[in-house]
């Protein structure tokens, strides 16, 4: 009796916030906190988490991902603008270089 055996190694990702980030490459709020887990799978089922991975934050927009602490925190506290527009929808604070609004999506 012969049997074979299908199974290996996936990666599943997981989102950990819901909550919108602001993306450092396209400036929308598209951006989550997410993590790549490796599991080990028979017949493409899941089975077992081999390897948990780090944190990151990853934007469903454009693709850009970068370590939860490094890049997207650093990015916020370094980019406080200095000439500040308003939207005219919902009043957020804009940067000059945005031409859609991140919080309501309008057209500036």
């Amino acid at each position: 009796m012969f049997f074979f055996f299908i199974g290996g190694v996936q990666p599943k990702t997981i989102t950990l916030d819901e909550t919108p980030r602001l993306c450092p490459n396209c400036g929308l709020a598209q951006a989550r906190l997410k993590r790549i887990d490796h599991y080990l799978s028979i017949f493409f089922i899941p089975i077992v988490r081999l390897k948990k991975g780090e944190p990151i934050v990853i934007c469903e927009r454009c693709g850009f991902s970068s370590p939860e602490n490094e890049t997207f925190q650093g990015w916020r506290r370094q980019q406080t603008p200095k000439m500040s527009l308003v939207c005219q929808s919902c009043g957020a604070t804009l940067e000059p270089s945005f031409r859609y609004c991140p919080q309501c999506g309008t057209k500036i």
